[in-house]
């Protein structure tokens, strides 16, 4: 019988990475995750509680594992780079990444992470730690709407393999684009908008942007009016992402996990209501089997900081075949 590919879950979150691994047959040995609620939803749909803080847990402990996966938190380097080691990463959860995998030596990496916004700077940092550590390192930024969620949502995505270079060509996106309207839920209880509590632009600016957008319209929320210029005051409604109303005929922009209320609104039948949190696991791949223990706001803020399932099952997919 073929031994199954085993990985590690780091930065587990409620499992969305392990959700796409697993759909390809690799098998979870080892998980950790530090915030409380995450590992209760966690423990609820995988019985296991994960190891809690990453930064108090010896790497010795952790079992010898195929792949490390990890979408971990991106924090600053103060004075990375200028160094030859990876020492130089201390203080950041990444150096956490580094030792183990300088201790397990696991034959994949698997990275998630958000885009970076430091002129690449990170992201060289990253690469260039692997590859101190013997690594063939490949990335791209990868956006969850070319793989059936209708959501657009880039990740940078690492894989580092001690084999050979990881191609990124050949991972199987989506023939079709998915919209909201494919997955919203037709007989749930709706949060509603009045007509006098929202505003919808003139059909004529109503344009599906390059990433599959439609932003119709914005909430009457009051706003502040000194200093602002004559006719630009609903400016200020727009600019606020909880404010902006899509299409349901568009995709999603990016949920975000400090919308802890969830005030996502959408045009839906000529009637505009928030998303449900039903709907909002929906735009990640979850599905409605997916347990989630913890209160609403909890709900949202999980949701936000996840990961796209089909994505990273795509992404799982081929390196299972180009790798193993």
């Amino acid at each position: 019988m073929k031994k199954e590919i085993s990985f590690i879950d780091l930065f587990a979150g409620i499992g969305g990475i392990r959700l796409g691994f697993e759909k390809n047959g690799f098998e979870c040995i080892f998980s950790s995750e530090f915030n409380k609620f995450c590992a209760e939803t966690y423990f609820e749909n995988f019985g296991e509680i994960p190891a809690g803080d990453i930064t108090k847990i010896n790497a010795k402990n952790i079992p010898t594992h195929d792949v490390l996966c990890a979408g971990f938190p991106c924090q600053p380097f103060s004075a990375a780079g200028e160094k030859e080691g990876f020492e130089d990463t201390r203080g950041t959860l990444f150096f956490d990444i580094l030792r183990i995998i300088k201790e397990k030596k696991p034959n994949v990496v698997f990275l998630e992470n958000v885009k970076y916004h430091d002129e690449g700077k990170t992201l060289q940092i990253i690469l260039n730690k692997l590859k101190q550590l013997g690594y063939f390192i490949s990335w791209e930024v990868l956006n969850s709407k070319d793989f059936g969620v209708p959501q657009t949502r880039e990740r940078i995505i690492i894989v580092a393999s001690r084999k050979k270079p990881f191609d990124f060509s050949k991972i199987k996106h989506s023939n079709k684009i998915v919209k909201i309207k494919d997955i919203v839920n037709e007989g749930e209880q709706f949060d509603y908008l009045t007509q006098k509590e929202y505003t919808i632009i003139d059909k004529k600016h109503q344009v599906r942007q390059k990433t599959g957008l439609m932003f119709v319209g914005y909430r009457n929320k009051p706003i502040r009016i000194t200093g602002v210029r004559p006719n630009t005051h609903h400016l200020s409604r727009v600019h606020k992402q909880c404010n902006r109303i899509y299409s349901s005929d568009g995709v999603h922009p990016t949920i975000s996990s400090t919308e802890i209320s969830g005030r996502y609104h959408i045009l839906h039948k000529n009637k505009v209501r928030k998303l449900t949190l039903n709907e909002c696991f929906k735009l990640m791949g979850f599905n409605e089997k997916f347990k989630r223990p913890c209160p609403r706001a909890e709900q949202y803020r999980q949701i936000g900081n996840s990961v796209a399932i089909p994505m990273i099952e795509a992404v799982a997919k081929e390196i299972k075949n180009q790798l193993f």
